[in-house]
């Protein structure tokens, strides 16, 4: 069993980027310290007034922070891309991390993201289907020529072959049951994104495990990624990060509202209290809570690789090491 730090890269209107690089890197080498596998990495663009770095530079910057950990983002918004970018991406940073690089890609849902890159979102499936496809010809051959609906190879190879043989693997995301199956069919993991709830969770888990044994294919693990932060108490654990969870959720709720500001109250954004939403959907409390809760989830569910994320925009960086640090120690 192992854990990850899905690193927060997002930072209220006001904050000194500049000044938040220190800390992420503080927060990376904890997180080696403490015994965790792999880094991860979110990706939006156009998100103002949120402050977010682009995640593959940052990548690259953090490197040395994380040398030996598997890292790789979380989720690169793959339709919105052309595949080739990404295979070079990919590849090129296969060769940095000396082979520990992961690509976790999904379907991406924000309409404004689509209409800056000039994509229509209902061509999203289509693109990432053929995408996936030929980034792993691109990682394996030679040569490619590839004539498909959406994209245009002839007779090319990769400027930086990957290190891992066969190419980095390929992570997908998904939620409904019909990505689901898709991920199950081309995905080297099913990657299982934080918000999801632990029954919806369960629920798509046995549409995974059955769309698996159809496919043939064999899952190199089960990753889930979770909210999670571990407090000194855990009576004080969910007020200590309840504000900053609920930015960050605010966030989410208002992009798929539509608007760029949060939605004005609990019900309109997440359909009950915010307290309800967070239940059997976040991991928070102390040591011991947490681990009987990461144990409920190995149990249940099967997942054997916590992606956890333990700071949210406006969460201080005290509380974000103690929590990491805590959370180490329960894997350990």
């Amino acid at each position: 069993m192992k854990v990850g730090l899905f690193l927060n890269t997002q930072f209220p209107e006001g904050d000194s980027l500049p000044a938040q690089l220190p800390e992420l890197a503080a927060q990376v080498r904890l997180a080696l310290e403490s015994g965790f596998a792999s880094l991860w990495f979110p990706d939006h663009y156009i998100i103002g007034p949120v402050l977010m770095p682009q995640p593959m530079p940052l990548m690259a910057w953090l490197l040395r922070e994380a040398e030996g950990m598997t890292i790789g983002p979380n989720i690169r918004i793959l339709p919105l891309l052309n595949p080739v970018q990404v295979a070079e991406e990919a590849a090129t940073l296969d060769l940095l991390s000396g082979g520990n690089y992961v690509l976790g890609v999904g379907l991406g849902y924000r309409e404004a993201e689509f209409t800056a890159f000039g994509v229509p979102l209902a061509e999203r499936a289509s693109r990432f289907g053929e995408s996936i496809g030929l980034m792993r010809r691109l990682f394996t051959e030679r040569s490619v020529n590839h004539e498909g609906k959406h994209y245009r190879v002839k007779d090319a190879s990769l400027s930086c072959p990957p290190v891992r043989p066969g190419g980095p693997p390929i992570y997908v995301a998904a939620t409904v049951e019909a990505a689901v199956k898709r991920a199950a069919r081309i995905g080297d993991a099913w990657l299982i994104v934080n918000s999801s709830s632990f029954d919806a969770v369960a629920k798509s888990m046995a549409v995974y495990r059955e769309a698996v044994a159809t496919s043939g294919r064999k899952p190199l693990e089960y990753p889930i990624a979770r909210e999670c932060y571990v407090g000194e108490s855990h009576a004080s654990a969910y007020e200590e990060c309840r504000e900053a969870l609920r930015y960050k959720y605010a966030a989410y709720a208002a992009w798929g509202l539509g608007g760029g500001q949060a939605a004005p109250t609990d019900e309109a954004m997440f359909g009950m209290p915010f307290e309800d939403f967070v239940k059997n959907r976040f991991i928070i409390g102390d040591k011991v809570s947490v681990k009987e809760e990461v144990a409920r989830y190995r149990e249940v569910l099967g997942v054997d690789h916590f992606i956890m994320r333990c700071q949210w925009p406006g969460l201080a960086q005290e509380r974000a090491l103690g929590s990491i640090r805590r959370l180490g120690e329960v894997f350990g």
